[in-house]
């Protein structure tokens, strides 16, 4: 925390400082200059220009729709999503009243910068991803739908209406390091943001709205709130936690820090040198032909189930978990020939590799061969030495694949045979490593999006939106955090330009 006693003089005066150029960042500040036209408002980004945009530029860019006459369906649904961790009835009543009035504010914003508002997600042919419906996704849930075209099409609408609005200052590679809050009352001021080698002391007449992200690239953080010893962002590399460093210092009450996969899902991924993030597998495999290897050099799941249908949670015993790859390190999918030239092993219409770095996979997996992040063998005894698994391990597992494959043992992991295929000759091998898309720990927030802290007051002056301090406390439905960042992005934007 940068003390208000020690800001002699302010750098810039602003009404609203917004933090974090993503979809709840963008709208907050199109939201307090339209509430008040007047408005002073500014995003800080901490990325460049080209790599701006945060989770929500590569996410697969759903929003979950619901219908007025769906409110009641809708609260019960994200109740029973939030077990064993809910937040306050009149939070999540909060949340589901703007939910179910939200399409037409998209439908109309959309337009108005020349975006195709549509049912559907755009990259699959399915209308609506019901992610579990037998907690009540069917009532709670008309359809998904996106805004064209896609890639990051959600995002480059709200991106297009701050870049057409002169009076939102925009400045990139300006990471917000501080807040600057009195120490006796607690109230926020503004920030400390660095910018050309230099710290500005930025005023924040209104508010200062936390939209930067969460912690999911911070291997550390990854480590003490969420207990993983690897796990990569399959987002923005710049998501380290700087949010939630900020609010632990102003005095906020976090929670939500060690939901189930901060709630979107550990994915299979791949991890390669070059890259910050990981490179999501294939969402839907081009060939039947693999198996996934654990720790022990044995399967470990039903590889061939349709996990990313619930964002990789399982029903284990009862109790929705995760999907075990994070706790059975080190994981190697194995393949054969016939799926390496089906078709790409990872999924390029969503990610940061892909959609913002501009990595193009090749249709084959030959150019990921040839550089080595994909290992190839003619025997399966030879791939087992080249990734540094036990010979006869290794076969032993191909052996048991194979015969379940063949229909001649049952899968112990209830694995259909018709999404199966033996395997022969010769062997593909890429480390898999879990990847994850969004985190939601962050300050607890209440229904006009301010901070909450440790006394249970809000702290006045700041603000929140987005996946830092979601309210997704557990499982999650597919479209669910682009549609509350727009939410709280709107409130949070209102809420500052009118204090």
């Amino acid at each position: 925390m940068a003390s208000l006693q020690s800001i002699k003089t302010w750098d810039l005066e602003l009404d609203v400082a917004v933090v974090g150029f993503g979809v709840a960042g963008c709208v907050a500040a199109v939201e307090a200059v339209e509430t008040r036209t007047d408005a002073k408002v500014a995003i800080f980004e901490k990325a460049t220009e080209a790599r701006c945009g945060g989770n929500s530029r590569v996410s697969g860019q759903a929003l979950w729709i619901a219908r007025p006459d769906q409110l009641e369906a809708v609260i019960a649904y994200q109740r029973k999503l939030n077990q064993p961790n809910p937040i306050s009835e009149e939070l999540l009543r909060t949340w589901a009243q703007a939910l179910v009035e939200l399409e037409p504010w998209i439908q109309a914003k959309a337009a108005e910068v020349g975006g195709d508002y549509s049912e559907g997600m755009g990259w699959t042919d399915l209308k609506t991803i019901v992610e579990f419906p037998e907690l009540g996704a069917e009532e709670a849930i008309a359809y998904n739908s996106t805004i064209k075209p896609n890639p990051s099409g959600v995002w480059r609408t709200f991106r297009d209406h701050v870049l057409r609005r002169p009076e939102i200052a925009l400045h990139y590679e300006s990471p917000v390091v501080d807040l600057i809050q009195d120490p006796d009352s607690g109230e926020i001021f503004g920030v400390i943001v660095e910018q050309n080698g230099r710290r500005l002391a930025v005023r924040a007449r209104g508010g200062v709205i936390l939209a930067c992200g969460g912690y999911e690239a911070n291997a550390e953080m990854q480590r003490n709130y969420w207990g993983a010893d690897r796990i990569l962002p399959l987002g923005s590399p710049a998501n380290t936690g700087d949010g939630v460093r900020m609010l632990q210092k102003a005095g906020a009450k976090l929670w939500h820090m060690r939901n189930f996969t901060q709630s979107s899902g550990n994915w299979p991924a791949i991890k390669v040198d070059g890259y910050d993030a990981a490179f999501l597998r294939a969402v839907v495999m081009p060939d039947g032909g693999w198996m996934e290897i654990g720790a022990d050099h044995k399967r470990f799941y039903d590889e061939g189930y349709h996990h990313r249908l619930r964002h990789y949670h399982q029903d284990e015993n009862g109790r929705w978990q995760d999907a075990p790859h994070w706790r059975t390190l080190p994981v190697h999918m194995i393949f054969d020939e016939t799926t390496r030239t089906a078709g790409p092993i990872i999924t390029s219409l969503m990610t940061w590799n892909t959609v913002v770095e501009g990595y193009e996979w090749s249709a084959d997996n030959s150019a990921e061969v040839e550089k080595g992040w994909i290992v190839k063998a003619d025997t399966i005894q030879d791939l087992a030495r080249l990734i540094g698994r036990p010979e006869a391990a290794l076969a032993e597992a191909l052996a048991a694949y194979n015969a379940a494959a063949q229909g001649e043992l049952p899968c112990p992991f209830g694995r259909d045979t018709a999404s199966m295929r033996p395997l022969q000759g010769p062997f593909y091998a890429a480390e898999l490593v879990p990847g994850v898309i969004c985190s939601t720990g962050g300050g607890e927030r209440n229904g006009k999006a301010q901070v909450i802290g440790q006394d249970g007051l809000p702290i006045t002056g700041l603000y929140e939106a987005g996946e830092l301090g979601s309210i997704f406390s557990n499982l999650y439905q597919n479209g669910a955090f682009l549609t509350e960042a727009m939410i709280f992005g709107r409130i949070a934007g209102r809420e500052a330009a009118l204090r």
